[in-house]
């Protein structure tokens, strides 16, 4: 259940939130903001594969 639930969200953040791999972002020169979208992201994929 916990899994299916962080997969979904997985799903929707993939879709909504922008992708800075593709735009090639150095993340020492990111902003704050984009951080916390970076780590975000990073938690919801590392529950989803549970």
């Amino acid at each position: 259940m916990r899994t299916s639930f962080f997969k979904v969200i997985a799903k929707i953040n993939k879709t909504l939130l922008p992708s800075f791999t593709k735009r090639k972002l150095d993340i020492s020169k990111a902003s704050k903001f984009q951080l916390a979208i970076i780590g975000w992201r990073a938690y919801i994929t590392l529950n989803s594969l549970d």
